[in-house]
């Protein structure tokens, strides 16, 4: 195994290899292939769990993914100035999600070139543990699924929801690049060629893949059932709803759920359950550790240390709309994922997440990023769309029966049961990085609160903007229309 890592910097189509003390002892331009840097499967393993650590960082599951599509719709508002989403609130120009990256920012296609090292070099390691080794490949194939399928649904429109036929999406790698002798430069791919990959790769997932028990700490890791849950979440993006449903049907009985809601949590444990780690309906979720935010600000930058005053010190700039809890029926137990404080905020009280609390210690808490309770909304809407309006209600159903909630009406259908879908996860999902991206992939306006205008969903708001720096970077990249 090797002792020290070639870290990679990716800006948007380019990579560059950058050298200090503690790694390779190589000029900043020199390329390392997979096999000089890779011998054995240990060193492979180490690699896969960098990539995991990735998905960590402040500007994505670590904070950006999860708050900014809330704060960017209806579910969140800010409640103290610290330059913290003040623009995102208000749907500014050129605020929004950022994860192309910049030499200052996060990039997804760090991950990605993980993942492309893995899949070009594990199956020449030395090392006889094979179930090792399809394992650290499914979880490259679902690592790169993820990270180009978050690109595609922050720069570009889902297919069949373009506007004015814009369909351009981001740059799929497949293959490695370490060093400036192998980077190129390269035009954005369609939505469909983007949706396609991400395809193939969960498929490949799925073949390789350990099945994990829910709430075990093996989610800390991608799983079957995780696989299988994201590819049935792409295709509900994609529009393909007969395979939305398949696929969560799938992933259900991989997790060991049932068709009534039997291994979702009760209403009795399920605010506890996000400060239970793994939280018990976890198929996918983001292990934090101290160590792991180490940086300037540490931990006071952490979902918790914004959204909860449960730490005296906390940052606390993010409460629950009043829209969002007037929507929320009487009696569910999801209500109880808020707390009022004797703060005024906007049009009521300001609201604590109870979901975020910081019971690691320190704001630390795990990020779920894939739960059980999305199989059941995957499938209903999915029936929905497809005109199952009884299968649609039924799955409904089984999660209102978790949630401390009676079932709905046996006549719910057309646009109300539609509504209905989106309200259920619109509530399940608050501050879990749904809501705008819910809204988007239906092709709905995004709807604001107090007071706030919408965003129509033809307004080049709706798309993030490409970084300048790779524009100027990358002749061949093409901005999103309107900046």
């Amino acid at each position: 195994m090797m002792k020290n890592l070639l870290k990679i910097m990716i800006m948007g189509g380019a990579l560059i290899a950058s050298s200090c003390a503690d790694q390779l002892d190589v000029s900043p331009r020199q390329s390392l292939t997979p096999a000089t840097a890779f011998v054995d499967l240990a060193g492979y393993n180490g690699l896969a769990l960098n990539m995991y650590g990735r998905t960590r960082n402040f500007s994505y599951y670590g904070q950006t993914m999860m708050i900014a599509p809330e704060v960017l719709a209806d579910n969140v508002l800010v409640i103290a100035n610290t330059g913290r989403y003040i623009q995102e609130e208000v749907n500014a120009d050129r605020a929004g999600i950022n994860i192309w990256g910049t030499p200052t920012t996060y990039s997804a296609f760090g991950a990605i070139n993980d993942a492309n090292i893995i899949l070009a070099g594990v199956d020449k390691a030395t090392g006889t543990d094979e179930v090792l080794r399809n394992r650290i490949k499914g979880e490259a194939y679902f690592m790169r699924a993820l990270h180009h399928f978050d690109l595609a649904r922050v720069y570009g429109y889902e297919p069949g929801r373009e506007v004015n036929g814009w369909n351009k999406s981001t740059i799929i790698r497949t293959t490695p690049t370490l060093g400036f002798s192998d980077a190129d430069l390269r035009a954005r791919n369609t939505n469909v060629e983007v949706y396609t990959q991400v395809e193939a790769d969960l498929l490949q997932a799925i073949s390789l893949l350990p099945t994990a028990n829910l709430g075990s700490p093996n989610v800390y890791r991608a799983s079957k059932a995780a696989a299988q849950a994201l590819l049935a979440r792409v295709y509900l993006y994609w529009g393909r709803n007969d395979r939305a449903e398949a696929l969560a049907t799938e992933a259900m009985a991989t997790a060991g759920l049932t068709n009534d809601g039997t291994g979702l949590v009760t209403s009795a444990n399920y605010v506890s359950s996000f400060n239970t780690f793994p939280n018990p309906e976890s198929l996918f979720e983001v292990e934090i550790r101290q160590v792991d935010w180490s940086t300037v600000d540490g931990v006071n930058n952490s979902v918790s240390s914004l959204a909860s005053n449960a730490t005296p010190g906390a940052q606390f700039i993010l409460s629950a709309s009043i829209q969002l809890i007037n929507s929320i029926e009487p009696g569910d137990i999801r209500l109880q994922t808020w707390t009022a404080t004797t703060r005024a905020g906007f049009n009521g009280p300001v609201y604590s997440s109870n979901k975020w609390r910081g019971a690691k210690g320190q704001y630390l808490e795990n990020l779920p990023i894939l739960r059980a309770s999305e199989l059941y909304l995957i499938r209903a809407e999915a029936r929905f769309k497809t005109g199952n309006f009884a299968g649609a209600r039924a799955d409904v159903n089984a999660l209102r029966s978790k949630r401390n909630l009676a079932p709905v009406a046996t006549d719910l259908a057309g646009n109300d049961l539609f509504e209905r879908i989106l309200q259920e996860r619109r509530v399940e999902f608050a501050m879990e990085g749904h809501r705008f991206f819910d809204l988007k992939r239906n092709g709905l306006d995004i709807r604001k609160h107090r007071n706030l205008p919408s965003v129509p969903y033809a307004d080049y708001r709706i798309l993030n903007n490409l970084p300048l720096g790779e524009l100027q970077l990358n002749d061949k990249l093409e901005q999103n229309p309107g900046y």
